[in-house]
């Protein structure tokens, strides 16, 4: 369990930390490569793309829930799609060029898939329950009480 900790804590320092100083660093080259007005230009160009990205493909995955609720199959891919596109979302409202990027890929459709298969694998691996130490796992874990089911009702 502490290691779960300790690796939380590294995320929330990289989150708080070192992102917004990788994002000033990159923000400060972009304005001396291109100047401070177009530099400020360019964040508010990628913010209405963005948006308009983040419309488009969340309205794709809102409807392709509802047709596979509606068909009666489970909805896993979209619904990591919708995960997605949430999360690259709200990257995209942070001010900066480099949590941009990582939303836009997040976002765009030929990229999602890739972030889809990440995502799934680290839930899977979140899932699957692991007995505790000195219990075997499988059906064998102790003795059989003979017994039966009483409701009380």
């Amino acid at each position: 369990m502490s290691r779960r900790r300790g690796g939380l804590g590294w995320v929330l320092v990289a989150a708080f930390i070192v992102v917004p100083l990788v994002e000033i660093y990159v923000l400060i080259q972009v304005g001396q490569v291109i100047g401070v007005w177009w530099t400020i230009l360019l964040l508010i160009a990628d913010s209405i793309l963005g948006t308009w990205l983040i419309r488009r493909e969340g309205g794709r995955a809102w409807r392709a829930l509802q047709s596979a609720l509606s068909s009666g199959r489970m909805p896993a891919r979209e619904l990591a799609d919708g995960a997605l596109i949430l999360v690259g979302g709200t990257l995209m409202l942070t001010p900066g060029f480099v949590t941009d990027a990582f939303g836009i890929l997040l976002i765009l459709p030929f990229t999602r898939p890739v972030a889809r298969r990440l995502l799934t694998t680290v839930v899977a691996r979140r899932l699957v329950a692991v007995p505790p130490p000195g219990r075997p796992r499988g059906g064998g874990s102790g003795p059989v009480v003979p017994g039966e089911v009483v409701d009380p009702d």
